[in-house]
C-alpha cells in the first residue's frame, strides 16, 4: 500500500555572507616579528605594534563611554559590532591584498632569475628592476597590513571589555538580486504581451 503524500513545510535557506574574522586577519597579515623582519630588511619605518593596538583599544572604550549615556545595552553592542567589523574587514582586505603582493613579487623575482629573458633585465643604471619594485611595494604592504591588523587586535580587545563577550562577525544574509530581477523582467514581458 503506498503511503499518502504528505506535504511538508517547505524551509527556506537563507545563504550568508561571512564577516572576516580576527583569525583570518592573523593568517592573512604580518605579525609583530614578520614586521620588524620586513622594515630591517627592507629599511622601511618600524611601526609600533603595541601603540597602535593600545590607542585603538582605548579608542574603542572612550567611544563606548561616552555614548554609554545615550544607548541602551543592545543599541552599543550593535554599534561597536559595526564599528570593530570595519576595522578587521579593513584588516583582513589589506592581509589579502599583501598576499597578492608577495605572491608577483616572488613571481617576478623568479622570473628575472632567468638570464634568457630580456624583459626581466635589470633597468637602467640607478633604477631598480620590476622584481625589486615589486618586492618594495610588497614590504611596504606587508607593514600597512600589520598595522591594520594591531589596529583590528586593540578594537576586538576592546569589544570584549565593554559587551563582557567575545565579538565575533556579522554574518549578513545574501541579498538575491538575481531573483527579483528575473520576476521584474517577466513582468514586464507579460504586461507587453497584453
Amino acid at each position: 500500500m503506498a503511503k499518502p503524500a504528505t506535504n511538508r513545510p517547505s524551509t527556506r535557506i537563507v545563504p550568508l555572507r561571512k564577516g572576516a574574522t580576527l583569525e583570518m586577519v592573523r593568517l592573512t597579515c604580518p605579525d609583530t616579528a614578520q614586521a620588524m623582519l620586513i622594515a630591517e630588511s627592507f629599511g622601511t619605518a618600524v611601526v609600533d605594534s603595541d601603540g597602535i593596538r593600545k590607542l585603538h583599544e582605548r579608542l574603542i572604550i572612550e567611544t563606548a563611554d561616552s555614548l554609554s549615556d545615550g544607548l541602551g545595552e543592545k543599541a552599543m553592542q550593535i554599534h561597536l559590532q559595526r564599528i570593530v567589523g570595519a576595522y578587521v574587514g579593513s584588516a583582513h582586505g589589506a592581509g589579502q591584498f599583501y598576499s597578492r603582493a608577495v605572491s608577483e613579487a616572488r613571481d617576478a623575482t623568479a622570473k628575472s632569475a632567468n638570464d634568457a629573458r630580456d624583459e626581466d633585465l635589470d633597468g637602467p643604471v640607478g633604477y631598480d628592476s620590476a622584481a625589486q619594485r615589486k618586492r618594495e611595494f610588497a614590504a611596504d604592504m606587508g607593514i600597512q597590513s600589520h598595522a591594520l591588523r594591531m589596529a583590528a587586535e586593540g578594537a576586538v580587545a576592546a569589544y570584549g571589555q565593554v559587551i563582557g563577550e567575545a565579538w565575533k562577525p556579522f554574518d549578513r544574509p545574501v541579498e538575491n538580486a538575481g531573483h527579483s530581477l528575473d520576476r521584474k523582467a517577466a513582468e514586464a514581458q507579460l504586461a507587453a504581451l497584453g
